[in-house]
């Protein structure tokens, strides 16, 4: 998950060239699917399966969490099988500062970018992103690793939204993060508000525009 690790003053870490991949053991993604099944994970929308790049200068959230989860499928609904294992970050208030995000459907690239001007960045609240890899600069404030995922509490959500109680799932939650030259592959995003100032989208036939390769 990390590089190299240094402590910077009072309860911040940073953690150089930070990175997560979902690679979940299968009894883990077995009983987080299970859970989807019997209710006991909250999946607020289906997903539709396809990926999506989002790319930053920098974000910047206060009340952060990370653990594993399901997002669920329409297939889903009568075979769990077919939910997808992520790893999961939430965040409870965030800026984000020259945001870019594309998805690639054959040769279409749909790309939106906003945030551009440092003085007015991309704001969003009660951010919740389901993801397969996540890259980066990251410094955390205040950072607890290994708590129970299903206590997790500084997103600003508590109860099964973070995993189902007595599995033991792993979790961490954070103060604050900041994250420079963030790369994010994600299925999902999900949040109570987000604002896009200059806000822009385009639709590429060709290709060859995504966020980074």
């Amino acid at each position: 998950m990390k590089d190299a690790l240094s402590e910077q003053g009072e309860g911040r870490t940073n953690w150089r060239r930070f990175a997560i991949a979902a690679v979940i053991p299968g009894a883990v993604a077995g009983a987080l699917v299970a859970g989807v099944a019997s209710g006991a994970l909250a999946a607020s929308f289906s997903v539709s399966g396809t990926q999506f790049k989002l790319s930053a200068d920098q974000l910047v959230g206060d009340g952060f969490t990370q653990y594993s989860g399901v997002l669920g499928t329409e297939a889903g609904k009568t075979d769990p099988n077919a939910n997808i294992p992520a790893a999961m970050s939430g965040i409870q208030s965030a800026k984000i500062y020259n945001l870019c995000q594309t998805v690639k459907v054959g040769s279409f690239v749909l790309r939106i970018e906003a945030g551009k001007d440092k003085a007015k960045p991309v704001e969003a609240s009660n951010l919740v992103i389901g993801m397969s890899e996540l890259n980066g600069d990251a410094t955390f404030k205040n950072i607890d690793i290994g708590q129970d995922a299903a206590t997790l509490t500084r997103d600003g959500r508590s109860g099964p939204e973070h995993g189902v109680p007595g599995t033991k799932a792993f979790g961490q939650q954070a103060e604050s993060v900041t994250i420079d030259g963030l790369k994010q592959v994600a299925y999902s995003t999900s949040a109570s508000t987000f604002k896009l100032t200059g806000m822009s989208l385009k639709l590429y036939l060709t290709g060859g525009q995504e966020c980074f390769s």
